[in-house]
Parts: C-alpha cells; sequence; structure tokens
C-alpha cells in the first residue's frame, strides 16, 4: 500500500498534542483570559492586550449608622507580546512516515523545547512574590520544611483549592526521601518506585527543571530606611493598578552596592496582617525589589511590591513601635551575590498565561492553526524545489504576569 503525504493539519495536531501534554507551570496558572481578547476570526498579532480588574475591599462597620465607602477597583494588563517558535524541515520522503514515527523523531523533541520555554517564563514570576519561607539555599526534604507555604497561604486568607507546588530537581528528590519513610503505603510506594510526590497537603506537588533562580546583590552594611515614610505617604487609590512604591535605602558598605530584582526583604517594626480582620500577624510584612538598583554614594531608590497601606480596606502593614520608617533597619533575606532557587507554592489565580491563535498572515498558503485547552499553535510551510525539502514555522503568541502575587510563597528547606 502507497504511504500517504502527511498533511499541515495533522502535524500541527500532533505538536499542539505534545505541547500541551509536555506544559507543567503553564497547566496550573489561570488559563481562562484567552476569551478575553475576544473573538478575532483571524488570529491576534503580538501586542493585543486585555484589562483585568482587581477585587475590591471593604471595612465592616459597628453600630446601626452607615459608612458609606468608596469602590475602589485597580486594574492590570496582559498583553500578548512572547512570540516564539521552532523550525523544522522535511524532506518528502520523511512526509510519508506515520505520524507517530515523525513525532519521536522530529515534533518531541521540538515541542519539549517550546514547552520549556513556555514554563520558564511562567515560574519566573517568582521573582513577582515577595513571600518566602525557610531559608534560601536549604533543601525542602521533610513535610516539617514544605509545611511553612501552606501555613503561610491559610494565614494570607489564600483559598485552600487549587494549590500547586512546583519544586527543583534537588528539591524534589530532597521531598521523595522524606516520603520513603513515610508509614503511608500509597505515598511511600509512589515516592520510591515512580519518584512521584502526588498531592501533599492539599497541594498538587510536581517537579520541573525550569524553577528559576535569582542571584541577590552585593548589597551588605547595616542598611537602613532613609527619608520619611509614615502612614500618609501612600494611599491605595495612589498605586491601585500597580501596588508598587518606591523607598530610599542607605547605609550600604560600598558606594556602589546593588540590590537585585525579586530580593526579598523585611523592614523593623512593620508587620504582616490578616487580610480580612487585619490583625496584627506574627511575623514581619516581606516586600520584593521590583528593579535592579545600584547604590550611588552607598545609598540608591528601590522600587517594592506591595505598597505599603497603613490604614483602611486595603491596609497590608501593621507598623509597631514608630510612626515613621525613617531610620528602621532593613534585612534581607539570604546572603548577598548568592544564588538561591525559587521554588513555588500558588494559587492558580496568582498567574496567568494566555496563548492565542495567531495571525494568518496574508498570502501565506496552507496555514494550520489548531487550538485545545486553551493552547494555540500555527504552522506555516515553505517548500523548497530545489533540494525537495519543506521547511515549517510553528509558532505559538501568548502573554504571562502575576495577577496577585499575594497568592504565592517561594520555599526553602529549613537549616
Amino acid at each position: 500500500m502507497a504511504n500517504s503525504l502527511l498533511t499541515i493539519d495533522v502535524i500541527a495536531k500532533e505538536a499542539l498534542s505534545v505541547l500541551e501534554n509536555e506544559l507543567v507551570a503553564a497547566k496550573a496558572v489561570h488559563r481562562g483570559l484567552e476569551s478575553e481578547f475576544g473573538n478575532a476570526k483571524n488570529g491576534y498579532s503580538s501586542g493585543a492586550t486585555v484589562t483585568i480588574k482587581r477585587p475590591t475591599d471593604f471595612t465592616v462597620r459597628s453600630g446601626a449608622n452607615a459608612s458609606v465607602q468608596d469602590v475602589i477597583e485597580g486594574s492590570t494588563t496582559i498583553t500578548v507580546d512572547q512570540q516564539k517558535g521552532v523550525d523544522f524541515a522535511f524532506t518528502s520522503a520523511e512526509l510519508t512516515l506515520s505520524i507517530k514515527d515523525l513525532s519521536e523523531r522530529v515534533i518531541k523533541p521540538a515541542m519539549v523545547q517550546l514547552a520549556n520555554k513556555i514554563d520558564s517564563d511562567v515560574l519566573s514570576l517568582a521573582a513577582k512574590v515577595p513571600n518566602w519561607v525557610g531559608t534560601p539555599g536549604q533543601i525542602v526534604n521533610s513535610f516539617q520544611d514544605f509545611a511553612p507555604a501552606p501555613q503561610r497561604l491559610d494565614e494570607q486568607g489564600v483559598m485552600s483549592d487549587g494549590r500547586t507546588a512546583i519544586l527543583s530537581p534537588a528539591d524534589q528528590w530532597g521531598m521523595l526521601g522524606s516520603q520513603t519513610n513515610l508509614y503511608i503505603q500509597g505515598a511511600a510506594s509512589d515516592a520510591y518506585r515512580k519518584g512521584d510526590l502526588g498531592t501533599i497537603g492539599g497541594i498538587d506537588t510536581r517537579m520541573s527543571q525550569n524553577v528559576q533562580s535569582i542571584t541577590t546583590g552585593s548589597r551588605a552594611g547595616s542598611i537602613l530606611i532613609d527619608l520619611s515614610i509614615t502612614g500618609s505617604t501612600i494611599d491605595y487609590a495612589t498605586v491601585k493598578d500597580t501596588m508598587i512604591q518606591t523607598i530610599h535605602m542607605d547605609s550600604f558598605t560600598n558606594a556602589t552596592d546593588t540590590v537585585k530584582a525579586g530580593e526579598v526583604f523585611t523592614i523593623a517594626g512593620v508587620y504582616a496582617v490578616n487580610p480580612v480582620t487585619k490583625a496584627r500577624l506574627p511575623w514581619l510584612k516581606q516586600f520584593t525589589v521590583v528593579a535592579d538598583a545600584t547604590c550611588a554614594s552607598n545609598e540608591t531608590d528601590v522600587v517594592i511590591y506591595p505598597a505599603m497601606i497603613w490604614t483602611g480596606a486595603f491596609q497590608n502593614v501593621s507598623v509597631v513601635g514608630v510612626t515613621d520608617l525613617n531610620n528602621q533597619a532593613v534585612t534581607f533575606l539570604g546572603s548577598a551575590a548568592t544564588t538561591y532557587a525559587q521554588n513555588l507554592v500558588f494559587h492558580k489565580n496568582a498567574f496567568a498565561l494566555a496563548i492565542v491563535p495567531m495571525v494568518s498572515p496574508p498570502g501565506a498558503k496552507d496555514v494550520a492553526r489548531q487550538s485545545y485547552s486553551g493552547t494555540s499553535v500555527r504552522l506555516i510551510p515553505f517548500y523548497n524545489g530545489s533540494n525537495d525539502v519543506s521547511t515549517m514555522r510553528l509558532d505559538v503568541l501568548y502573554g504571562f504576569k502575576a495577577l496577585d502575587p499575594r497568592l504565592a510563597t517561594r520555599i526553602s528547606g529549613t537549616a
């Protein structure tokens, strides 16, 4: 029986199936935004943007007298500006292979690389997360090490369903070692025989080699807040769309010390609060650095997340012992100039990924576009008659965003 030539649609469907199967982090985050981009029949070009409303908040009054509160809604945007692709070439002879053979030889290796890139982008959002439990540099190798992460989410009022943990290979194998010692037949067997952590404390726990690392800056010294920061310095209405704030630090050891984006720090006397009751929690509020900073004459501005809201419905800090943060001590997490893995435990709504159908270019022939479960690919062939080779470009278009970093925490083990 003569071989039949594989069509572009068949190759695109197989590529999409393999890509969807290889994604890890991308399948654990919020994927409902594709529909928000509308229904463009010819697909989307890079730069399409959708605006998402942030939830509002209120305080509870006491007594019969009404106390009307303004409804203040922040917003954020997600832009599909990441065009990634893999290009490959097939001879006419190769196109007569079965799709299974072609998939194993060419399509799967290509899609694995593309899936890794998408997952890496999603996991890079760890740098936006201010919470970090454990001691950076320590391996997560017991339930006791793992538990502070869901505890932190509980204390922050994060929904208990839809939680995922993504651990680096080192932390995955550290946890597997502890699981094999459990007197729980299924868990111990899966850990030992399959290398599978499964569900821990209601959290779907997975491994990814794409867990991102952070290298801290050279910052050193008895670093202090410089310049006045009080309860009236900033209000929610001013920062509702970004929730970032610029503060000034001084007393660095070296004149040109650096602070890196993604670093986490605390300020003496600034505590976290219960997001509902606003009651003070027994640990200092953590902040993350939004952009790299380099000192000039031992001091620098630092852009941080979240902005400090001292009072009202959106209060997120409780300041103890002072009314002005000027000269309060700053403590960075981890050692200077050191690289740490950023394992994540998060609710799916902490991060978003939107992969949208791409535009079919005018003049392009035999364009194949396939979508499944929120993932879309586009395949365009080019034929070179001089050497009988069909070159194919496979593209995806996506955007990713930290929607609500409060719903996540980075996690390390304990010393």
